[in-house]
């Protein structure tokens, strides 16, 4: 009989040998103690056991094997956050997990509301016009001060700190972004494609809920299915002291962080800019011309 040497190992086969010894590597250096059980009698290894780390992410013990196994199955973005959260995955490795079972990275780049203090020193650098940094979700993970006078309510200690929502649940008499008929139909549709990379992200679909629930208006924008890169058109706001101000978008692209963008306002007329200049120099001057 003929020889025709080994069977090839295809790539999904060499994904899933790489998976399981991931999971085994990772499941190993978690004690019981750091997961607050009781280290108990006869372990053989000072980590995790299986049956533990199934009934920790609220998994089946045989799904579970399995998938430590390195066996076919399909694997949800749910399942594999619970398993990287009981298992205190970083988020290299977290990201690393997704890619091992050919899974859409779901949470990695949304999941921390943080950015690096070089990027918040970044921010602070622009002294004179507004610059955030924001992710895909338009989740605030850091500004600066002038960005502050420009949105005090976004950036206010018990805001949700998300620019959809604070655009489209603000009381009408409060909205302060004057050409929103262009403006958030467009973010919308940026949101609506960056949404079809977290399809099965539970952070994402219970704020896409909420805004539906709390604003007709999205709800009506989110049922067309535009999709759009992100806006970068004159966007205008109104200060109850001062006026209008209008701003070119720039968006700068952080690599080490992805779905991360510094975005800057800068003034897009003279008056723009004076008005700027003065709100930096009376911080406390009221955007909106009454209180609730």
């Amino acid at each position: 009989m003929m020889d025709h040497g080994p069977v090839p190992v295809t790539a999904p086969s060499a994904r899933r040998t790489e998976l399981a010894a991931f999971l085994r590597s990772r499941r190993d250096r978690v004690t019981p103690a750091d997961v607050g059980m009781p280290p108990g009698l006869r372990r053989r290894t000072p980590g995790l056991r299986r049956e533990e780390v199934a009934l920790l992410s609220g998994i089946g013990v045989t799904w579970y094997t399995w998938l430590e196994q390195g066996r076919p199955i399909n694997v949800s973005g749910r399942v594999l956050d619970a398993i990287a959260d009981t298992l205190q995955l970083s988020d290299p490795e977290r990201e690393h997990l997704y890619h091992l079972a050919d899974v859409p990275i779901a949470t990695v780049a949304t999941s921390a509301a943080r950015i690096t203090p070089t990027v918040q020193a970044i921010l602070d650098s622009m002294s004179g016009f507004p610059a955030a940094a924001l992710n895909s979700r338009w989740d605030l993970l850091g500004w600066n001060t002038p960005c502050a006078a420009l949105w005090p309510r976004l950036t206010a200690p018990d805001s949700s700190r998300n620019v959809l929502w604070e655009l489209f649940t603000t009381p009408e008499c409060c909205r302060r972004f004057v050409n929103r008929d262009t403006g958030l139909p467009h973010m919308v549709a940026s949101f609506r494609a960056a949404f079809g990379q977290h399809l099965e992200d539970p952070s994402w679909t219970e704020l896409i809920r909420r805004l539906a629930a709390a604003s007709p208006e999205f709800a009506r924008l989110w049922a067309t299915h535009d999709v759009a890169t992100p806006p970068s058109a004159i966007m205008t706001y109104r200060h109850a002291a001062i006026g209008d101000l209008s701003f070119s978008l720039t968006r700068l692209d952080l690599t080490a962080t992805p779905e991360t963008l510094i975005t800057v306002w800068t003034p897009a007329d003279e008056e723009s800019k004076h008005r700027m200049d003065w709100l930096l120099a009376h911080p406390d001057a009221p955007s909106v011309d009454h209180t609730h």
